[in-house]
């Protein structure tokens, strides 16, 4: 049971680096402000459940109920990166929007 366990952690660690790790793609390869911050907001949010979720798994090793009270923390953590991350971005695009910034448009090359 305990191997199974461990997998499973490893499994939604390695998930959640990978999310995290496409996120810092994604900012990196966007061509503008508005594009940067799709991969910021939800790469990052997939990226820190997963990752919790894991933690919360490999904590079922020693059940009781400081570990219990520590998942549930955990899970607290993030539901408000769930709430704050959206609002973040949307705060940030409309701050964006507000000083003019235009968004990205592909120039078509004169023949």
């Amino acid at each position: 049971m305990t191997i199974f366990i461990n997998i499973l952690a490893v499994a939604f660690l390695l998930t959640g680096l990978v999310s995290f790790l496409g996120g810092a793609v994604g900012i990196m390869r966007m061509p503008d402000f508005y594009s940067r911050l799709h991969p910021a907001g939800k790469l990052d949010t997939l990226g820190i459940f997963t990752m919790v979720a894991g933690l919360v798994i490999y904590n079922f090793h020693h059940l009781s109920f400081g570990m219990v009270l520590l998942s549930i923390k955990m899970f607290l953590i993030v539901f408000f990166v769930f709430l704050a991350s959206p609002t973040a971005t949307h705060s940030i695009v409309d701050a964006g929007m507000r000083a003019g910034l235009r968004p990205w448009t592909k120039k078509k090359e004169k023949e």
